[in-house]
């Protein structure tokens, strides 16, 4: 027969037990730069996405910044909103009076020299970077010129090179400093960039920002097409370009294209926002 001081023991174990791993999930609500779902609240009208948010509560310590932090790699195929997810997130910090900093490949210049630009209007200035330049040396000096970071986002992270991601990984490890990676996974031909293949393998989180391809399809690859619609299977890896001369499609869609079974028509690239259908 059992006591009933003793099962009043087992009892109160229990609640205590549940109650520390309440206790952990408060803290790690409260201090974690967790991932959160794109949502919007009926007291602050924002939508905010997948991506590491501010403590909502208070400023966690340098301690725990450095065991936070992580490097986050975002990949998708074309025109899957990864700049425009870029742009929210340094906008959500900025707004909590943090400060970030925009890296993005000097090689694209699309909308001016140091411009990180989406297809539905959201622009930012951002610090260009060249192919030998050292990315933990340039977040350093930043820091040393401007104060404290508490953020830092990468455009175009496909045209990395070996040695940027692991500089990347440093300011991580070393800086504590959260860092987001946005870019393209494979190019024209089906085969990976030289960054996105090293933020597959040292990246601490990866996430696919998903798209659609017009055969209804999700779209996973990218084709290269000329100015009749027609694949482009040779050339160099790195060219740039946007609606009119890339496409998203599926894995299927680009077996079909590649082999030039077919033709794709270039969609329009601007939201008739206000129009009648």
């Amino acid at each position: 027969m059992m006591h009933p001081h003793r099962g009043d023991t087992q009892g109160s174990s229990a609640v205590v037990a549940c109650s520390r791993k309440g206790a952990e999930r408060r803290f790690h609500v409260q201090h974690a730069l967790g991932m959160w779902w794109a949502r919007t609240s009926a007291d602050n009208e924002r939508v905010r996405d997948r991506i590491p948010w501010p403590s909502r509560y208070h400023a966690p310590s340098r301690t725990e910044c450095m065991m936070m932090a992580k490097l986050y790699f975002y990949y998708s195929a074309m025109n899957a909103g990864k700049t425009t997810t870029l742009l929210q997130g340094a906008y959500n910090y900025r707004e909590r009076g943090m400060r970030t900093l925009i890296l993005t490949p000097a090689l694209d210049n699309r909308y001016g020299d140091g411009v990180v630009a989406s297809r539905i209007g959201l622009k930012a200035n951002a610090l260009r970077f060249g192919g030998g330049e050292d990315l933990l040396a340039r977040v350093d000096a930043d820091i040393a010129a401007h104060g404290t970071l508490h953020c830092v986002f990468v455009d175009e992270a496909q045209f990395l090179t070996r040695a940027q991601v692991w500089q990347l990984s440093d300011v991580v490890d070393k800086l504590g400093i959260p860092t987001l990676a946005y870019g393209l996974r494979t190019d024209f031909r089906g085969e990976l960039f030289e960054g996105s293949r090293y933020l597959l393998a040292w990246a601490d989180h990866l996430e696919e920002i998903k798209t659609i391809c017009h055969s209804g399809r999700k779209a996973t690859m990218v084709v290269r097409v000329d100015e009749r619609g027609r694949a482009v299977t040779d050339g160099p890896q790195v060219e740039i370009g946007g609606n009119e001369r890339y496409v998203s499609v599926s894995r299927a869609e680009f077996k079909k294209i590649s082999q030039g079974n077919g033709r794709i028509e270039l969609q329009q690239s601007v939201l008739p926002l206000g129009e009648s259908h």
